[in-house]
């Protein structure tokens, strides 16, 4: 089973940057993606073989979910229940037989870091709602995740200390979060693999250099350790300011 997750920023403008040649090219069994910046009506996509699942953030041009699956999910979840960030599409959680798979798209801090309180509640929230399904059956999340865990995974990380995606704070949560059970897909097979970067600044020449963040992540359940088969950045696919990253299990 082959499964990918891309931050589209924006997919009526990935659309029309190639991403229909990429969905097909690449005929993944799950595809996510995040920051989709649509409202329901405003795209149609023709999927032949998959069924679609669409999570709209209430304010236009903004944030939003959706995953397109050939298999049919056994149910849908939208949103995180109490937790307000619903009015931001922020998530979808599907179930299937012998897993859940939960697509995110976690909230920036911003540059200021504004919103890093709500980002670590946030954090608390998705924490609490994967160790729930977990506690019935293998979990799969995914998606823009905001956060470069660790030193390897930015090209400038001593300047960006304390910096949106790179606070003490958020590192901490996704610490938390692998240490409750859970795997980095591609720590798993590339521990120490420098220069794999998932996110470019929109800068002059700054992807050319491969000047960028780990920010996007296949993290799964222990349980899935054995079904484990590969993971993989797309780091040459265009079309957005993050590039596809990619899960297969067994």
């Amino acid at each position: 089973m082959k499964l990918v997750s891309w931050n589209v920023n924006g997919i009526r403008a990935c659309v029309n940057k190639g991403f229909l040649d990429y969905f097909h090219q690449v005929d993944a069994d799950i595809f996510c993606l995040q920051e989709t910046k649509c409202q329901e009506g405003q795209i149609s996509l023709e999927l032949e073989g998959y069924y679609q699942y669409w999570n709209y953030a209430e304010k236009k041009g903004y944030s939003g979910t959706a995953v397109f699956t050939k298999r049919l999910p056994l149910s849908v979840r939208y949103g995180l229940g109490s937790f307000d960030s619903e009015r931001e599409g922020r998530v979808i959680t599907l179930e299937y037989e012998d897993f859940y798979l939960v697509n995110v798209y976690t909230p920036n801090s911003q540059r200021d870091l504004a919103r890093l309180g709500y980002r670590l509640e946030w954090e608390d929230s998705i924490k609490s709602h994967l160790l729930e399904l977990e506690a019935k059956k293998p979990v799969i999340l995914c998606g823009d995740l905001n956060v470069a865990h660790s030193w390897i995974d930015l090209k400038n990380p001593k300047p960006n200390v304390g910096n949106s995606g790179f606070t003490d704070e958020e590192r901490a949560k996704m610490t938390e979060l692998l240490e409750s059970g859970f795997i980095d897909s591609y720590r798993y097979f590339y521990p120490d693999r420098e220069g794999a970067y998932t996110w470019w600044s929109y800068m002059s020449k700054v992807r050319e250099r491969n000047i960028g963040w780990r920010i996007d992540y296949f993290i799964v359940s222990n349980k899935l350790e054995e079904r484990l088969k590969g993971a993989h950045i797309d780091c040459n696919i265009m079309g957005s300011d993050h590039c596809p990253v990619i899960l297969e299990i067994k």
